[in-house]
């Protein structure tokens, strides 16, 4: 995901962590009282500078994935000993324990006072992709950060920070969760990034509303391939490797694959926005089982809404020729494929194969992975409603807080084997102009978001302390 979400979440959490165990015991003696009073999240100005000037300096270091073979490990070296400088507390407090994996990936295991509460996980990531150079302004966000002030957790929780998200997290969260496995480590809920406080993407929907995604799309990497006999361009075949190839990619561009809207988290979406619309829109989302032929083909008329539907192709490399006057033996372009939860990447080869029609063009899968399951979102599921609960309380603005799918691909699907509730959501609000500058020129964040996300996670830790399911507010029609 992108590097200005990452960061910034990671750096707040380990500040709080740090302001916090220097003004407590750092030694787990009792356990702290059901009832016992909540710290606000209110930060001095002093503090708020500190979060500032640790986030400065982290963004400073580039931790550039290039590829699973090729990252700055000079960087990812440099960033672990960075947070060691800036937060020594943390590193030095007796119940936090911090290990790394694969090299470079950080994991924190933070000991709560109560060992019946089943523990939690907090995920993050702190490499970046490379970016155009051109007006690239890399705000580093916070690398899942834990700011725990005179304050001892009941509910254990664990802090994983993979430095190769960006390019599978094979070495980093899939090492950790290999780690977390051997152990017999069980996760009542796991909250990573992916889902944000959505503005504006929904025509004709004017107030804001969260997404919580509860599933995570698949993908493949899938290269084409033509191979062709060399020659000199004063002499072409009638067709060449890179004309077969465009063609087929152009087939590919030309035939989205099949809308899948149906049952699931988008449903439960529309149907909680219903009375938002005016009429006779809300009629119509509120009764999907008969206008959903309608509402399918206006979804897939965004470009925005139109990944929650189907699985999205795009092309993203292509490499033929090596001279102007020589005709190339070989032409390759790499296809990205985004596998909607209802599909599965055999379907989607399987799809993808009747599409091309062509036996000249090669199909050779470099990556591929399922769908992620949906996780629960009903009253009863722990980790879905204390983000609910933290959302409506660090944004009482907003009403309502819904299920979705998350589009892009997060560690998360590594840690499938540790827990079944995996969440993920972003503090922040996004608009559609926003969304465009993901991995894009001049992806920013401001720091009075930062400084929200950092309250954020300040509230969750405190109310992820319950051995009890809170209860879900009550929207007013």
């Amino acid at each position: 995901m992108a590097r200005r979400n990452v960061c910034m979440l990671a750096l707040g959490a380990v500040l709080l962590l740090r302001i916090a165990t220097v003004s407590r015991s750092k030694d787990l003696r009792g356990k702290e009282p059901q009832g016992a009073l909540r710290i606000p999240s209110q930060f001095s100005e002093g503090e708020r500078v500190n979060m500032k000037e640790a986030l400065k300096g982290a963004i400073q270091i580039p931790t550039v994935s290039f590829s699973s073979e090729e990252s700055n490990t000079t960087a990812l070296a440099e960033f672990g000993e960075y947070i060691y400088k800036v937060f020594p507390t943390v590193f030095s407090t007796s119940f936090i324990q911090h290990e790394v994996v694969g090299g470079y990936s950080h994991l924190f295991i933070v000991q709560g006072s109560d060992p019946s509460l089943q523990p939690y996980m907090l995920l993050a990531h702190f490499d970046v992709v490379p970016a155009p150079a051109e007006g690239w302004e890399a705000i580093l966000q916070a690398l899942e950060l834990l700011l725990i002030r005179n304050y001892i957790p009941q509910r254990s929780f664990f802090i994983a920070l993979g430095h190769d998200e960006e390019v599978s997290g094979r070495n980093g969260a899939q090492k950790i969760s290999t780690l977390l496995q051997a152990r017999g480590v069980q996760l009542a809920f796991i909250v990573d990034e992916g889902s944000f406080i959505l503005d504006g993407f929904i025509p004709n929907i004017k107030k804001p509303f969260a997404q919580i995604a509860v599933e995570e799309k698949g993908g493949i990497n899938l290269m084409l391939q033509v191979n062709m006999t060399p020659g000199h361009s004063s002499a072409p075949p009638k067709e060449t490797s890179i004309g077969i190839l465009a063609a087929a990619i152009s087939r590919l561009e030309q035939t989205p694959l099949p809308n899948m809207f149906g049952d699931g988290p988008l449903k439960t979406t529309l149907e909680l926005l219903a009375h938002e619309f005016s009429f006779p829109t809300n009629i119509i989302m509120s009764n999907l089982w008969l206008s959903w032929p309608l509402v399918r083909r206006l979804m897939e008329r965004n470009c925005i809404t139109n990944p929650l539907v189907r699985t999205t192709t795009a092309l993203t490399m292509f490499n033929a020729g090596i001279k102007v006057n020589v005709i190339p033996p070989v032409a390759q372009a790499t296809v990205n494929f985004r596998i909607h939860p209802a599909q599965t990447v055999q379907e989607v080869l399987e799809l993808v194969k009747n599409i091309v029609a062509d036996d000249r063009v090669q199909l050779h899968v470099l990556s591929a992975f399922d769908p992620l399951p949906a996780s629960p979102f009903d009253d009863q599921a722990l980790g879905y409603q204390l983000l609910r609960r933290t959302i409506q309380s660090v944004f009482p603005e907003i009403n309502i807080v819904a299920p979705g799918t998350c589009i892009g691909n997060t560690d998360s699907r590594h840690y499938m084997n540790l827990s079944n509730g995996i969440y993920r959501f972003n503090p922040l609000y996004l608009q559609p102009q926003g969304f465009s500058s993901i991995h894009g020129i001049n992806e920013k964040i401001s720091v009075q978001a930062y400084e929200t996300q950092v309250k954020f996670i300040f509230e969750l830790i405190q109310n992820a302390d319950t051995d009890r399911v809170p209860v879900p507010h009550v929207h007013e029609l």
